[in-house]
C-alpha cells in the first residue's frame, strides 16, 4: 500500500516500487482505454468492450489487472457486472496525466 504522506517525506524504495508498478499497469495502452472508457461513469463489460475495441476476454483480463491494483472496482447487478474508477485518485491521475500531454 502506498504511504500516505507527501512526497516531502522521504520516500522508501517500497513505496517507489509501488508507483512504479500503478504507473505501469495504467501505462497499458488496453487498460488505459478501459480508465478512460469508465471516466464518465460506471458500465459492463460489453459497454467497455464496444467502446475499447476488444473482446470480451481481453477486457476482462484487463479488468481483473486493474482491479487487482485498485485502478477500478465492480458492482453486481442481477446477471451483469459493472465497473467504476475506484476513487478519486485515479480520475486525478488520468487527468493530470492529460493536462500535462496538451498543455502549450
Amino acid at each position: 500500500m502506498i504511504h500516505k504522506g507527501t512526497l516531502n517525506d522521504a520516500v522508501s524504495d517500497s513505496t517507489i516500487t509501488a508507483i512504479s508498478q500503478l504507473l505501469s499497469v495504467a501505462a497499458d495502452e488496453t487498460r488505459l482505454r478501459i480508465l478512460l472508457s469508465l471516466y464518465r461513469g460506471e458500465k459492463c463489460v460489453k459497454e467497455i468492450q464496444e467502446i475499447v475495441g476488444a473482446s470480451q476476454s481481453l477486457v476482462s483480463h484487463q479488468l481483473s489487472v486493474l482491479k487487482k491494483f485498485n485502478l477500478v472496482s465492480s458492482r453486481k447487478d442481477k446477471n451483469l457486472v459493472y465497473y467504476s474508477l475506484n476513487d478519486y485518485h485515479i480520475i486525478s491521475l488520468i487527468q493530470s496525466a492529460y493536462e500535462h500531454i496538451t498543455q502549450d
